[in-house]
């Protein structure tokens, strides 16, 4: 584990002082101004919200006590999750295990109660299959939220069930039942619940929620025996799920300040010492894809320890977590969120908002701030390239079928030989060929399943169309025909850098270019080391061995911030 001043060192100056100016102007309330100079959205940001089923405080309001009760359930997920789509959010955290109760027909703990009014009574329906069903519909992934060591009362339905089935892992403190986490069969609990749900169900991500000691409990073993008693949980999880669909991503929401930092004090509450979580190691160890760290903070509780998330993703992402609840129930200004909000997207980290509710009913202003200002085009959640490097084949056959009423159908061929249900497909278009899919501004459809989809009927508008796999990898485009050239007279001749893990070999014509740093990017564009090159001082070759396996991106950086994409490369060990 770095130092922060071994952390800061290792920042190119040009990063140094882009944070010092973002820290600043956020903490003074100016950060407006880089708002308004970012010249083009994120194509890749993970944009997600909770979406709590616990008591029905976001979803369900509505109790399925018969099957038209079911049927209004459903309906109001329905348009809760249009008003998700329609507000950028990509990303859905669904509350499915509550307190040892489940909102699906779990063989291992019994139903909650905020479906039907009664705990272990069943509402005639599949809930998780449906919500998986509709996000997926809509472009967006669904991920699995369980909360993991809080099992409720101790006489209620799901800490009684688990008490019942595994006694020797429950301890009652107060009134409520918790699993052990000092206890080796908690461990095999958890990944057995991750299992049930990765096996049964098409999700996308399993998410775990207060893996962590409890704040009720007194902690009387080392701290550090106390984060490999956590980490035995998260490891056990994580290998069942990878085991089964090693392209399901793995999360957790750790306290949102990881430790003290050198000029700045956790006051107290951080994950690393006080409820042992080790995030930042999880992710470093691999055991984790994701993290959606809990940061409902402001000012220099919030800005100096987002940055050491993003400094420490070890080339995964990370999500902070915003508390938009405060904005109603703390009388918090609206330019509080708004301003994490720019300064996340300016050092390329993603938002999660707690809770859904709060923004689909637009507190604050929030909602149409965000749709307005801030994610006004989509974005695709960030590919895994730690976990896969192959991108998926083009899809084929583009035809663009005029239709009536101003509509048109386009349509495609799945890539031969492609299995169904691990492959979708991105539509771009623009009204300049061929389309560039790396604008996020030109995306018109993500994620969707079918090989067709109805547009609007245009003589200057153009069509590409990619796949996409699991991992969240795209193919090359595949561009509508036009009588103006062939597509494949404008795709990209991008070399393959050669790399044996440890350096990467820059291109021959590199010391022509007007270069005053060389940066490697994740393909999220996120820069994970740099190193100063001039005509002066010009590099034949790159040391890259403190870069994480995966994917990236060489680019250099000259004067007026000049940029060259030099090619990608792969690190593998």
């Amino acid at each position: 584990m770095l130092s922060q001043s071994e952390k800061y060192a290792y920042l190119c100056p040009m990063q140094r002082r882009l944070l010092i100016i973002l820290l600043y102007t956020a903490l003074t309330g100016t950060l407006r101004v880089a708002a308004q100079t970012e010249q083009q959205p994120p194509k890749y940001e993970t944009r997600a919200v909770w979406l709590t089923t616990i008591g029905g405080i976001d979803w369900p309001r509505t109790k399925a006590t018969s099957p038209t009760g079911a049927e209004r359930q459903r309906q109001e997920l329905c348009r809760m999750l249009d008003r998700l789509q329609q507000g950028g959010v990509n990303t859905v955290l669904l509350q499915t295990r509550v307190r040892a109760t489940t909102i699906y027909p779990s063989s291992l703990e019994p139903w909650d109660v905020c479906l039907t009014g009664t705990a272990g009574r069943s509402p005639g329906y599949d809930p998780l299959l449906f919500a998986i069903d509709e996000c997926h519909r809509r472009g967006m992934e669904l991920h699995a939220w369980l909360v993991t060591m809080p099992i409720g009362k101790w006489n209620g339905a799901g800490c009684r069930a688990v008490r019942n089935s595994h006694p020797g892992i429950v301890r009652k403190i107060g009134q409520d039942g918790f699993l052990d986490p000092e206890r080796t069969g908690t461990a095999d609990y958890v990944a057995q619940l991750c299992e049930e749900i990765t096996s049964r169900y098409d999700i996308d991500g399993i998410h775990l929620d207060y893996i962590r000691y409890p704040d009720e409990w007194r902690i009387t073993v080392p701290r550090q025996q106390g984060r490999d008693n956590i980490t035995r949980i998260v490891r056990a999880a994580s290998q069942r799920v990878k085991a089964l669909k090693p392209w399901v991503k793995m999360s957790c929401s750790p306290v949102g300040k990881y430790r003290d930092l050198t000029r700045y004090s956790s006051r107290g509450w951080n994950a690393y010492d006080k409820v042992c979580q080790d995030a930042q190691g999880w992710l470093r160890d691999g055991l984790m894809d994701v993290l959606f760290p809990m940061m409902y903070f402001r000012g220099d509780q919030f800005y100096p320890f987002a940055i050491d998330w993003a400094e420490n993703s070890y080339g995964r992402t990370v999500v902070p977590g915003l508390g938009i609840y405060f904005l109603e129930e703390a009388r918090w200004p609206l330019t509080d969120i708004t301003r994490e909000l720019h300064f996340l997207r300016q050092i390329g980290l993603g938002h999660c908002y707690y809770r859904s509710q709060f923004y689909t009913d637009n507190a604050k202003g929030l909602y149409t701030y965000v749709t307005r200002e801030i994610d006004r085009y989509p974005a695709l959640v960030p590919p895994m390239t730690w976990q896969s490097t192959t991108p998926p084949p083009s899809p084929q056959s583009l035809t663009l079928n005029n239709g009536s009423s101003g509509m048109a159908t386009l349509e495609w061929s799945a890539p031969t030989g492609a299995s169904s249900g691990n492959l979708m497909f991105n539509v771009y278009a623009s009204r300049q060929y061929p389309v560039d899919i790396d604008d996020a501004r030109n995306l018109v459809a993500t994620r969707i399943h079918k090989t067709s989809v109805t547009v609007p009927t245009s003589p200057d508008m153009y069509y590409a169309v990619t796949t996409t796999d699991r991992y969240g990898l795209e193919s090359r485009a595949l561009q509508q025909y036009s009588e103006h050239s062939t597509p494949q007279q404008f795709e990209p001749s991008t070399p393959l850098l050669r790399c044996d893990g440890r350096t990467v070999r820059l291109p021959s014509h590199m010391n022509t270019i007007d270069c005053d740093f060389i940066v490697v990017e994740t393909l999220q564009g996120t820069i994970v080391h740099s190193q100063r090159s001039t005509l002066h001082t010009p590099l034949s070759t790159l040391d890259i061995s403190r870069v994480p396996e995966g994917f990236y991106c060489l680019r250099a950086i000259g004067k007026k911030n000049r940029q060259h994409r030099l090619g990608f490369f792969m690190v593998k060990r």
